[in-house]
């Protein structure tokens, strides 16, 4: 599959290095993909095969475009890419946004509503914001088994995230799907029980797990 990740941080770049080696056809989008500085600290990723491009070449290259910029300007990016190269797109989107006091910048409409909302004809599906990087990318790592979301409207959209997170490792049983994109928003507002547990545990490194009734109880 061809994907195109908006984002360069630490997010976009394990998530690149994974679907290469996943086979897919990877590139990243950048404000400055030519900037020798960025090419230089992106040489692993160049190295393995993943292309960096202009966020508007990475749009026009995706059969899924993957949101992993600030979701503090995250809409303003894919504005500049403008609605008529999203129409149609899949649209994976990972961003959760803080205000410089640590505050979330979306604490009562979440970035995912917000991305469809300014987007109707993309098909926005929120998932992997309740984990860092590195479980992200290696469920694995994890002492036991984790669960990860899906939130958004589009089936057939959800159905092709959810084989995308597959290939990162996650158990097709560790997906559950939340529902519209409304639920997005307890995603994105998790991120500050999160950094309250990375800040007990010392480690960013944890999962969560969704823990139903034994079979038989009332």
């Amino acid at each position: 599959m061809r994907i195109g990740i908006l984002g360069t941080g630490n997010v976009g770049r394990a998530l690149a290095s994974a679907w290469a080696l996943s086979g897919h056809d990877v590139v990243v989008g950048s404000r400055r993909p030519d900037d020798e500085e960025l090419l230089s600290e992106l040489g692993e990723l160049t190295a393995a095969g993943v292309r960096i491009v202009g966020s508007a070449e990475a749009a026009a290259h995706a059969d899924v475009l993957v949101n992993a910029t600030p979701g503090t300007v995250s809409v303003a990016v894919l504005e500049s890419i403008g609605a008529p190269a999203l129409a149609g797109k899949t649209l994976l989107d990972v961003g959760v946004g803080f205000l410089e006091d640590g505050t979330l910048s979306h604490p009562v409409v979440s970035l995912g509503e917000e991305i469809q909302q300014a987007f109707p004809e993309t098909r926005v599906v929120k998932t992997l914001a309740t984990v860092d990087r590195n479980v992200m990318v290696a469920p694995d790592s994890l002492e036991g088994p984790g669960t990860v979301f899906l939130s958004g409207e589009d089936a057939e959209a959800k159905k092709v995230v959810r084989g995308l997170v597959t290939d990162l490792g996650w158990p097709d049983d560790a997906l559950l799907d939340l529902g519209g994109i409304a639920t997005a928003r307890g995603q994105e507002t998790f991120a500050v029980l999160f950094m309250g547990i990375a800040e007990a545990t010392g480690s960013y490194e944890f999962g969560i797990r969704v823990v139903l009734p034994a079979r038989g109880t009332a």
